[in-house]
């Protein structure tokens, strides 16, 4: 078989294993079309494929031609149950594409490094003018009451989100330029910053450190992702805890040492003499708590030694109250206890060389996408993540 057919192969073997059978795939670059499509939530668990003319662009836009965008838990509840009240929206905010076209005032990206027709991009969120929120300023004010593109309301542009073909990216925006990263990485980073500022957090506790025993509770993306990160820092005392023993043996192949299926104790107390044994007869120094459950953080407490620490990321939204005993989970246990929600812009550009460290040291994080659909199939990426098959769920236009 020659060079060229062998590179024919894997072209049909990857066509075949994306999901659907949607319409070609917009222009190249240089060929811009008058339209876009976009997937619109138009209500409750359904996506409309519409198409919308691309507006001309100021001095002071960008215009993106979308490569691929990953399924956040976000995604899925908006599209469940719109408890943002946003409907009708364009989803889509872990996404990354090829600048096609560029107003004459943007020179360079939010961390300085020069901008132009075709490097590969990714956005992280709208400031506008709020002046509290700096490219280097690590403390002031994380970036969740900013703007992000696919969660926008419906306007006259419309081309708000990534589930789409084209992304129009406005003045007042950040956006990196990430032309080093292969599509999966990018499509990666917004997931991956968020337990980049997680471990951040964790870090001032002073508590996380070289050798300490580590457990992580919620084996999804985001806890997957933890692993990952703690394993490129050189954290190798690692147990992982979940009910689904597929997602356990993923958590292996992301650094974890051990791991504990939840299911298979009968109460809290047994769960938590299993994560013990799992450190040789210790409790974790600290724990990562990722899984949105009030009774995941209510028991995450028994697995943490006196002066241990924890960092909980797991409530993006209101996922409901928790009952503990603030006596015996945190008081005579002297619990150093963080919350962590979404990132700061500096924890998004670290997140940047985790990825390229992270494939440097074996980890297969593009192993994380587990389903690519096309855009026209948007409906059934929602409800693919809905139903938690697989793990990180993607659209690609």
């Amino acid at each position: 078989m020659t060079e060229q057919q062998k590179i024919e192969a894997i072209v049909r073997e990857v066509i075949a294993g994306m999901k659907g059978s949607a319409p070609a795939a917009p222009a190249a670059s240089g060929s811009i079309p008058k339209t876009s499509r976009v997937a619109m939530l138009t209500e409750k668990e359904h996506f409309e494929i519409q198409e919308y003319p691309i507006p001309e662009i100021g001095d002071d836009d960008v215009l993106v031609k979308v490569e691929g965008c990953g399924v956040c838990g976000t995604d899925a509840h908006e599209f469940k149950r719109d408890p943002f009240g946003l409907i009708p929206v364009v989803l889509g905010h872990e996404g990354t594409g090829e600048i096609v076209k560029i107003g004459k005032n943007v020179t360079k990206d939010s961390a300085g490094k020069p901008l132009g027709v075709g490097d590969k991009v990714v956005t992280c969120m709208i400031f506008k003018d709020n002046p509290d929120i700096t490219m280097f300023d690590l403390n002031k004010q994380n970036v969740g009451g900013a703007d992000v593109y696919g969660l926008l309301p419906d306007d006259s542009v419309h081309l708000n989100g990534w589930y789409a073909d084209y992304i129009v990216v406005r003045k007042g925006s950040t956006i990196f330029n990430v032309s080093n990263l292969d599509l999966d990485s990018r499509i990666l980073i917004e997931p991956a910053a968020v337990l980049i500022h997680a471990v951040e957090r964790a870090k001032t506790t002073d508590i996380l450190r070289f050798n300490s025993r580590v457990a992580v509770q919620g084996c999804g993306p985001i806890g997957l992702l933890c692993i990952a990160v703690l394993r490129t820092m050189g954290i190798e005392n690692i147990t992982a805890v979940d009910g689904n023993e597929q997602r356990l043996e993923f958590a292996k192949l992301m650094g974890a040492d051990a791991t504990v299926n939840f299911r298979n104790y009968k109460d809290q107390d047994s769960l938590a003499a299993a994560v013990k044994d799992s450190f040789g007869g210790y409790l974790a120094d600290f724990a990562f708590q990722c899984t949105g459950s009030p009774v995941a953080h209510s028991n995450i407490y028994k697995f943490i030694r006196n002066g241990g620490g924890l960092c909980e990321l797991g409530f993006f939204i209101n996922g409901g109250d928790a009952t503990i005993n603030p006596h015996f989970d945190i008081c005579s246990k002297e619990i150093t206890v963080v919350g962590s929600w979404v990132y700061t812009l500096r924890d998004y550009a670290t997140t940047f060389d985790f990825l390229k460290r992270a494939k440097a040291i074996g980890l297969p994080l593009e192993k994380l996408i587990t389903h690519k659909f096309h855009l026209a199939d948007a409906n059934e990426a929602l409800q693919t993540n809905l139903r938690q098959d697989g793990l990180k769920i993607a659209i690609i236009p």
